[in-house]
């Protein structure tokens, strides 16, 4: 019988510190891994194969959700669902890239930069994807037609690639400045996010103060809501393993913990959405006009090409910084310190 020789793997004091995570003493691949030696490193136990499976299982559902929308909606033609196009796409990019760059991140320290680029401009181009949908089928009735809703998208657009240059150039500084790293990029994030929920939160505040009816839609945004502010505490806090160093090596770390709560929390997003898609779209289509293919798909292909760009740009910059600071990689075996 054939069989198949898994990757070994090393202690915390064993790879450069680029490849190091807080709280993480254990499990980590080879720093000069081979493609297939990522791919193989899926299939057994490391720090990172929860992390992969957490982004590419769900990547499957949602590309099953999007198979049965296609089957009941006329994306083609019909401009209402062309906002709903734009974030079916980009909530099946975001764990895809995600988990592509959590198998791929140890090929070598500038793999692992570039691949953590595009994770973060993913997540940049689903922020998009969120303002596009939000300012179509979210935004508050008396909202409707006003200055910020006919710029919302433009703005949206402006956050996205904030988000990327900003979580991009964290990395640059990660080594000498861990903290401000982390501030600069959990940032990065919140900015886009808190933008894109404005009109949501208006809501949700206008049925506490008892100016509208409780509906499904709400509900759904609420357990959203909820998972996303779940996710920013374990992104920015490092809990549990900060507590117990070594103990949730494998099993129940932070990232993996984030990376659950945000594929739940995009579900409940999707939810909410289809619901006020469609239990507001006979209100929406009399009182706005309809989506533009240049405001949906246009904002879109435009936010990837710039993003494309800053992603290239900072890869170009990666021998100054990071290369320098991580060439003990460069040999055959793990860095010994």
């Amino acid at each position: 019988m054939l069989s198949v020789r898994l990757p070994q793997l090393f202690d915390i004091h064993q790879v450069p510190k680029v490849f190091r995570e807080d709280g993480i003493m254990s499990g980590y691949r080879h720093p000069k891994s081979s493609a297939l030696d990522c791919i193989l490193s899926s299939f057994q136990m490391t720090n990172e194969t929860v992390n992969i499976w957490t982004h590419f299982l769900p990547t499957w559902y949602f590309l099953w959700r999007f198979s049965m929308l296609c089957s009941t909606l006329d994306f083609l033609t019909e401009s209402y669902s062309w906002p709903l196009l734009v974030y079916m796409l980009l909530i099946c990019l975001y764990p895809f890239t995600s988990s592509c760059a959590h198998t791929f991140s140890t090929m070598s320290a500038e793999a692992r930069h570039i691949c953590y680029f595009f994770d973060y401009g993913a997540l940049s181009l689903y922020s998009l994807g969120c303002g596009i949908t939000y300012g179509s089928y979210v935004m508050p009735d008396c909202w409707v037609n006003s200055w910020l809703h006919q710029h919302f998208v433009t703005i949206a657009i402006g956050n996205s690639l904030f988000c990327t240059s900003m979580s991009c150039y964290s990395r640059f500084v990660e080594l000498q400045f861990p903290h401000k790293s982390k501030i600069l990029r959990t940032a990065a994030f919140v900015v886009p996010f808190l933008f894109d929920s404005v009109p949501l939160f208006y809501r949700l505040l206008s049925c506490c103060w008892g100016s509208c009816s409780p509906s499904e839609a709400l509900a759904s945004h609420s357990y959203h809501l909820f998972f996303a502010f779940l996710t920013c505490f374990l992104f920015a806090s490092h809990l549990p393993e900060r507590l117990a160093p070594g103990r949730f090596d494998y099993i129940g770390h932070s990232h993996q913990l984030f990376h659950i709560c945000a594929v739940v929390g995009t579900h409940f997003q999707l939810e909410a959405v289809l619901t006020d898609m469609t239990s507001r779209k006979e209100w929406l289509m009399s009182h706005s006009a309809l989506p533009s293919f240049l405001g949906t798909v246009g904002a879109l292909t435009m936010g990837v090409l710039l993003n494309l760009g800053i992603i290239g740009i900072f890869s170009a910059g990666l021998p100054q910084t990071p290369r320098q600071s991580t060439s003990a990689s460069s040999g055959a075996h793990p860095h010994q310190e």
